[in-house]
């Protein structure tokens, strides 16, 4: 009976039933020895860093009751958005070595 959104009834498309956090939390991520992504220190409460949390698909930027913003590197997509809207004035940034990092699990 219903074509709901261009789907006929009964095929729904995966991508509109998960939601981003269950689609993230499909990856894996391993460590490497260092992490990839630094805030320099005494950068903590530059203002750029503020973009971060703005733009970070993966959510990995929060600020603390301090104003410093912290990074969680678990989860990290490596697609460079924060470097791009931070700058690397106050952000170090590098792929992982090989074998570490995310590795993608749906789509």
């Amino acid at each position: 009976m219903g074509d709901v959104q261009g789907h006929a009834e009964g095929d729904e498309n995966m991508s509109e039933i998960m939601g981003l956090k269950a689609k993230l939390g499909l990856d894996v991520f391993k460590h490497d020895k260092e992490p990839h992504i630094k805030i320099k220190p005494g950068m903590e409460k530059d203002p750029r860093l503020k973009r971060a949390i703005l733009v970070c698909p993966a959510g990995l930027y929060e600020e603390n009751q301090d104003g410093e913003v912290e990074l969680t590197i678990d989860g990290c997509l490596e697609c460079g958005t924060c470097r791009i809207a931070c700058g690397t004035e106050v952000l170090e940034w590098y792929y992982p070595a090989g074998g570490a990092g995310v590795q993608f699990r749906f789509g």
